[in-house]
């Protein structure tokens, strides 16, 4: 059997409850999928191998360092590669998309999906934050930017929109989305009072005027040029109010509140922490 011309590329730890989901979704663009697995201890990887998966275990150090890794175990061999987390269900319309293109002779190297957010198990059609995602690429024109937290793949290509949607279905439950979430204000927090690429290579710039990851990347930046405490609450406004979540119910308003006035708070507290103990 000729080898297939894309690679389905899968990050999962401990994501038995959701894994099922996303590997039928993925098979149905290509029969090869590669898991890359931090040695999950509910049963994940076993699932992944009966479900037809290459896996392979990995211990993990940040997403970054896990994806580039993942992206050369898998370019000598394919053509294409499309990459997903564990709880990024692809549906219908992207994986038409994708086959379709694979099918065929792809206009770009380089093509960007829309993710549709999920809170507490509910589909949130406004609140959602970071809209676009580049995921598929043609094998050497893509990798992921070297960063602590909020990386996104970057290519040296132009890229194309496709019209299907990722359902990003993580932590259903609220405690998971806490627990995940003061993770990442870890790696957040460092990343800010850490050294700063923003004009070096290999990072995804901010731009007013770029593409819609370089406008979130610029409004992030004006965020942090805010006054700490009032930001937070800033951002809860424009989420909430001026970004529709109100639209999304109660559902909206607990994404919208946890989002900026948990999520967004405790980086700030957590960067104020680092600098008194960095003073003498």
């Amino acid at each position: 059997m000729e080898p297939s011309r894309c690679v389905v590329v899968i990050l999962t730890f401990n994501s038995a409850e959701i894994i099922p989901e996303t590997v039928a979704q993925a098979l149905k663009v290509s029969p090869r999928v590669f898991a890359v697995d931090s040695f999950s201890k509910d049963g994940s990887p076993e699932l992944l191998e009966a479900l037809g998966c290459t896996v392979v275990q990995r211990a993990f150090s940040n997403y970054s360092d896990q994806r580039n890794w993942a992206i050369s175990q898998v370019e000598k061999d394919f053509e294409w590669q499309l990459h997903l987390d564990a709880d990024e269900v692809l549906d219908d319309r992207a994986v038409e998309e994708i086959r379709a293109l694979m099918a065929g002779t792809p206009d770009h190297d380089a093509y960007m999906l829309r993710r549709r957010d999920y809170f507490m198990g509910k589909m949130l059609r406004f609140s959602g934050v970071n809209p676009w995602h580049l995921r598929l690429f043609r094998s050497g024109k893509g990798r992921c930017e070297a960063r602590l937290y909020d990386q996104h793949f970057i290519s040296p290509s132009k890229s194309a929109r496709l019209t299907g949607f990722m359902h990003d279905k993580n932590s259903a439950k609220l405690a998971d989305w806490i627990a995940s979430h003061n993770r990442w204000t870890d790696a957040e927090a460092k990343e800010k009072l850490g050294p700063r690429n923003l004009g070096g290579e290999g990072v995804l710039q901010p731009r007013l005027l770029g593409g819609a990851r370089e406008r979130t990347r610029f409004l992030k930046e004006l965020y942090y040029k805010l006054p700490t405490g009032t930001r937070a609450l800033s951002y809860f406004i424009y989420r909430y109010v001026f970004r529709l979540g109100f639209l999304d119910g109660t559902i909206g308003f607990y994404f919208a509140f946890f989002q900026a006035l948990w999520f967004r708070m405790l980086v700030d507290a957590k960067m104020y922490e680092q600098r008194m103990q960095r003073t003498p």
